[in-house]
């Protein structure tokens, strides 16, 4: 198979959909791989890196998106991106389509199989292809928290661990799965006052067996919620709802109850935010003001530590898109139920239930299109 990967176009994003060992691997696999110039150059990987791994570089998206039958990325294609698909081109991404019509409507208008990551399941009900950069987001969340806490990023001027005599900050975090574990490990070992929400009793019981002491562990309703909010320093939207768009948890009202300088950091705002007050910014403005509360709701956060979260992604994505290129995309999703998940858009239909529900298209079981 020819398999493309475009230089990310997205504001900052510099990671890239194969590393030049993942290219290396599907070349041993018999595939020819065609990478743009300087798709790598956000990892540190030059195209001399990507030539000796045998990949062929081209000048442009568009000779990539050409002569490629299955295109890899990491973040959604954007407008210009989904003008140069093609009927049947396998685009192998995150696509978050819940929240985000245009990029849908282009999609469905394409005629390209479309593979998101984040719909590809696992036999523990896991979303593995997620979990990595659920992981970095989870992890940096804290760290973008703690920097807009200070006062010359706009916060109420509190040290995460606080120092000795000093309380530290109240951090409040709203779901306790993959992110929400990995903001509290953080918060925790930061030192401050970390409490964790959740409805499901065996993830309660999962993370009060973890964090014992260090971390309270509550069952979430609107009205913990609420007193939980008020109190925080910082709190982290950490809610997920497969191929959905978010639930708005904290509303405005809410948020006229927190401290002035207090923080939200919206995790889930690919999926549309978990505030009701979110909108999706960027690295280059990664925050805004609303009822005196700083909101960061940057929407590609692991773009910032883009070697570590290529790698890890690539760690998840590489051997899926290695049984794509091997068997073809109808074979490879016949032959594996959890990679079938993950096809949400495929020749003109919504294969993804929830996209379908939440954008009012009808829904099309991908099976129709393996026989």
């Amino acid at each position: 198979m020819r398999v493309g990967v475009p230089k990310e176009i997205k504001n900052h994003e510099y990671r890239v959909g194969l590393t030049p060992e993942s290219v290396a691997e599907l070349v041993a696999n018999g595939h020819e791989l065609f990478v743009e110039t300087q798709a790598g150059a956000g990892i540190g990987a030059a195209d001399e890196v990507y030539e000796a791994a045998g990949a062929k570089i081209l000048p442009t998206a568009a000779d990539v998106f050409d002569k490629a039958e299955m295109i890899v990325k990491v973040k959604e294609p954007q407008a210009v991106e989904r003008a140069m698909l093609k009927p049947g081109q396998i685009l192998y991404t995150y696509l978050h389509l819940a929240p985000d019509p245009e990029q849908t409507k282009d999609l469905v208008a394409s005629g390209a199989v479309c593979i998101a990551y984040e719909t590809v399941t696992d036999n523990q009900g896991g979303l593995p292809l997620l979990k990595p950069m659920s992981q970095v987001a989870g992890r940096m969340s804290v760290q973008a928290g703690a920097t807009a806490l200070e006062k010359a990023h706009g916060g109420r001027g509190v040290l995460m661990g606080g120092v000795p005599g000093v309380a530290p900050a109240k951090v409040i975090v709203v779901g306790g799965g993959v992110v929400g574990f990995n903001a509290a490990q953080m918060a925790v070992g930061m030192h401050a006052d970390v409490t964790i929400l959740d409805r499901n009793p065996a993830t309660l019981e999962k993370l009060s067996n973890h964090f014992e002491a260090s971390a309270k562990v509550v069952y979430s309703t609107k009205a913990a919620l609420a007193d939980l909010v008020a109190q925080a320093d910082l709190v982290i939207g950490a809610v997920l709802v497969p191929g959905a768009a978010a639930p708005k948890l904290v509303d405005r009202e809410m948020l006229k109850t927190m401290q002035p300088g207090a923080v939200l950091v919206d995790v889930a705002i690919d999926q549309g935010g978990c505030f009701e007050t979110s909108k999706a910014t960027t690295h280059a403005d990664p925050t805004y003001v609303v009822e005196e509360v700083v909101h960061y709701c940057v929407a590609n956060m692991p773009g910032a530590v883009a070697r570590t979260s290529t790698y890890a992604l690539n760690n998840a994505t590489l051997h899926h898109a290695v049984k794509i290129a091997n068997k073809g995309w109808k074979q490879a999703l016949k032959d594996d139920a959890h990679l079938k998940n993950g096809l949400n858009v495929c020749e003109g239909k919504i294969t993804c239930e929830p996209v379908a529900n939440d954008l009012g298209y009808d829904y099309v079981n991908a099976d129709t299109f393996l026989n």
